[in-house]
């Protein structure tokens, strides 16, 4: 289990889970049809949850180049390793919203909305403005990597001193902080862009979202948004932290 390959797998979950019950909401017969947004962000977090587990103990969990740009900004990583982490990031995206796709194709046969059916793949505005839209993905992301900076495993103090830490070790559950985190940022931020805050998350769907025998736009002029809003919003994050922790 490479980085590259724990990427891949652990972003393909996060995708299927998210992009799936975005599917399972919107594309017409199914049995959530018309369920909400609580379902939508639920189902995104523990999606995230979900890839942190397979992920977490190999590459340390990133699925989103904005975490990875965050995390050799401030030193986490070595910048060698973001080319791989980026490919594997992508790569399971692609993979993961293609499997959207074989799981609902018939739904998507019988659904008209061409919007609806772009939805299950990739993010988009719900009213179209450059600025706002943009502000939005990076104040969203900007919440998301500030936060996972200061996430810490627990640990307690042993001798008479207290001077020696031990961390406990949490196992799966330590990825709940984090699922905790994209759950609020999508109820609190996510309305008005849908909250992609991981330009694999957006890119990677929408490109299968093109290849696939759709009559709709896969509306390119607005995919830059959801990748450069995350890549300045983490960026601005990652230089905050270090200025405060220097």
């Amino acid at each position: 289990m490479s980085i590259l390959i724990a990427e891949i797998l652990g972003t393909m979950i996060l995708i299927i889970c998210g992009n799936g019950v975005v599917a399972n909401a919107v594309l017409k017969g199914t049995k959530g049809h018309g369920s909400g947004w609580i379902e939508i962000t639920t189902s995104w977090a523990l999606g995230v949850f979900l890839g942190v587990i397979v992920a977490g103990p190999y590459s340390g969990a990133h699925l989103n180049p904005a975490v990875t740009v965050a995390l050799a900004t401030t030193g986490g990583i070595s910048w060698s390793l973001v080319p791989e982490y980026i490919a594997g990031e992508l790569i399971g995206a692609i993979l993961g919203a293609f499997f959207v796709w074989v799981v609902y194709k018939d739904h998507f046969k019988i659904t008209d909305d061409e919007g609806g059916k772009l939805a299950c793949f990739s993010t988009g505005p719900a009213i179209r403005n450059t600025v706002s839209n943009l502000t939005s993905e990076i104040i969203g992301t900007f919440v998301l990597i500030f936060v996972i900076f200061y996430i810490a495993g627990p640990s307690i103090s042993l001798g008479i001193e207290g001077t020696t830490d031990a961390i406990i070790g949490l196992g799966s559950i330590g990825a709940i902080p984090v699922a905790f985190l994209v759950w609020v940022i999508g109820l609190a931020l996510g309305g008005t862009t849908g909250y992609a805050i991981n330009p694999a998350r957006d890119l990677g769907p929408r490109i299968v979202h093109s290849l696939l025998p759709f009559k709709g736009s896969s509306d390119w002029s607005y995919s830059w948004i959801p990748i450069v809003g995350p890549i300045i919003g983490a960026l601005i994050a990652s230089f905050l932290y270090m200025a405060l922790n220097n």
